[in-house]
């Protein structure tokens, strides 16, 4: 593989140069400030871990945006799959209560889960192509807060407006090239700037549920 090779992908992109896609890289921004707010709102170890993947993944993301190389995409998907098993694993650690064994074994389960559902969903709407496995995502996340409602409410009430705010983001990825013709620059910075508002309320949701939970420790000790 040629690690050089460079991409366009985006409708913004129209040449090699490395600010082809100014408003693509320069929105990465987003991900920066979210991941710095986010930091500054909780010492939480786990909060503190997301909230470093989150300003990475705008790093990555703007060499993406920039580069547009074949090196540059791992810069790019990579920290954003470390930070979704981070979440997988968060969710199943702390909002299911699974043990730490159950809790990472579910980590590894999601590699089949997003496969296949991936697969099903480029069946069901074919136009998606590679936001698919994005797709897969909001369809979990919004799993965990069904599963949370009863127990958690305000925890699941928060994984479903994550849920949505990425189906909108995933939506508004998708739309890039077919909108080409009628809006220039397109519309993928745009996913940037709304899922740079999810991540940072997925960790916010996960702050929340700590406190909420600890309060009814309290309570309970009481």
């Amino acid at each position: 593989m040629d690690w050089t090779e460079q991409f366009n992908d985006y409708c913004e992109r129209l040449g090699p140069e490395f600010w082809a896609e100014p408003i693509n890289a320069v929105t990465n921004l987003a991900f920066v400030l979210m991941g710095l707010l986010a930091w500054r709102a909780s010492t939480l170890p786990l909060s503190r871990l997301l909230s470093a993947e989150l300003i990475i993944i705008g790093v990555g993301s703007f060499l993406f945006h920039t580069f547009a190389t074949a090196w540059a995409s791992m810069a790019d998907v990579i920290p954003i799959l470390i930070f979704i098993l981070t979440y997988v694993y968060l969710a199943n650690a702390e909002y299911l209560g699974w043990p730490k064994w159950m809790a990472l074994l579910g980590v590894v389960g999601f590699f089949p889960y997003a496969i296949g559902v991936s697969w099903l969903l480029g069946q069901v709407a074919p136009g998606l192509g590679a936001n698919a496995i994005y797709g897969s995502v909001a369809i979990l996340i919004a799993l965990y807060g069904l599963i949370l409602w009863q127990k958690h409410r305000q925890t699941a009430q928060g994984l479903l407006i994550g849920a949505g705010l990425l189906t909108v983001s995933i939506t508004l990825r998708a739309l890039d090239e077919p909108l080409c013709g009628a809006i220039p620059f397109g519309t993928h910075f745009l996913w940037h700037i709304l899922n740079a508002l999810m991540l940072g309320h997925m960790i916010r949701t996960y702050v929340r549920h700590k406190a909420a939970s600890g309060l009814a420790g309290s309570a309970s000790a009481g």
